[in-house]
């Protein structure tokens, strides 16, 4: 069993990358930014990642294993961002959601608009009029996408000029995560869900890659990029693969169980429940691992292993993770959460 000292340096390792990946912007549409980064990641492991078609990565961890009864785990780089729908005539930009981005708690979030000349513009998300001393309705307004914009930093005052500088719709609009690692161990940031969970997968390769992780099957991990839009994990399930697990955000709130310092294992989603089997083989591997966890139902969620299901794979299927709160928001999680995670995952593949 993996000692209280690895795990600790283990959880450093995690975090270190999380914030790594964090730095880098990729809303769904525009994440091979984040897929490079994650390519050259495994590379240096001496792993051999293959990117998808639809942009994902995928890398077996230990080839010279058999290829029947293989465990896949996924994460997802992909986070919630926006896209230009449209220019107004004074030169503010309205846009669309890409994934579940909320306005309600988006509002005032610093962005960058990255246009297709690959040229960015940074800009702040704003409810239209939004002089309190001006707006009597200001408290009133109903944050939604058709109330709000982004107002570019630049001097722009119509349509016109904002296609000056190249921006058009459908470019991106990426939020800034504001990433803070506190002195106490919690986690701060925008899209913790689910870069805090490849950052995880990415320390496990890891120890598999150095011969300290001997896991007694084969052993594959997807990295997938549309999962915020339901379809991440609908392909590239690699032959011999039986088992497939989701390693996402745990969720926290009102009714459940888990909080920032567990590891979540979900029994059932707004998809419906979970292989049993498998969900009980997950406890039971949290309890040999010595992780603290928790069993919860979640009331409105989805995962890449429901996609795979989806579009017709043959799959026991089961979803983990570090608890986070305030989900597709501003995220917050804790580095015992990170631990937990990993004394689960540890003991699972042994």
């Amino acid at each position: 069993m993996v000692t209280d000292q690895r795990i600790e340096q283990l959880t450093d390792g995690c975090i270190r990358r999380a914030v790594d990946l964090l730095s880098i912007d990729s809303p769904t549409g525009y994440t091979w930014l984040a897929t490079e980064s994650v390519v050259d990641i495994y590379h240096t492991m001496g792993l051999d990642p293959e990117v998808t078609r639809k942009g994902g990565v995928l890398v077996c961890l230990n080839p010279d294993a058999p290829e029947e009864d293989a465990l896949l785990l996924e994460a997802h780089v992909d986070t919630l961002g926006g896209m230009v729908s449209e220019i107004s005539s004074t030169g503010r930009l309205h846009i669309t959601p890409l994934g579940g981005l909320n306005p309600n708690n988006a509002e005032g979030e610093n962005v960058r608009v990255i246009t297709r000349s690959g040229k960015v513009y940074t800009g702040v998300f704003q409810l239209k009029n939004a002089s309190l001393h001006v707006n009597q309705e200001y408290n009133n307004t109903k944050r939604e996408f058709k109330s709000m914009e982004v107002l570019i930093d630049e001097e722009v005052s119509s349509r016109q000029d904002v296609e000056k500088l190249g921006i058009h719709p459908g470019d991106v609009v990426c939020f800034d995560p504001r990433t803070v690692v506190t002195p106490s161990g919690f986690i701060k940031s925008r899209f913790l869900d689910d870069k805090l969970s490849v950052a995880i997968l990415l320390e496990l390769a890891e120890q598999v890659a150095s011969g300290e992780l001997k896991p007694f099957r084969r052993v594959w991990q997807h990295i997938t990029v549309f999962e915020e839009v339901g379809h991440g994990g609908a392909a590239s399930v690699p032959q011999g693969v039986s088992e497939a697990v989701s390693v996402d955000m745990g969720c926290v709130g009102d009714g459940l169980a888990c909080d920032e310092r567990k590891v979540s294992i979900c029994a059932k989603d707004s998809g419906g429940p979970y292989h049993y089997e498998m969900v009980s083989g997950l406890i039971e591997a949290a309890r040999r691992g010595g992780a603290d966890f928790a069993v919860d139902v979640y009331p409105a969620y989805g995962s890449d292993v429901e996609a795979a299901l989806s579009a017709g794979h043959d799959l026991r299927h089961g979803l983990i993770g570090p608890g986070v709160y305030a989900s597709h928001g501003y995220e917050r999680s804790h580095r015992k959460g990170v631990s937990n995670t990993l004394r689960l995952l540890n003991a699972y593949l042994t």
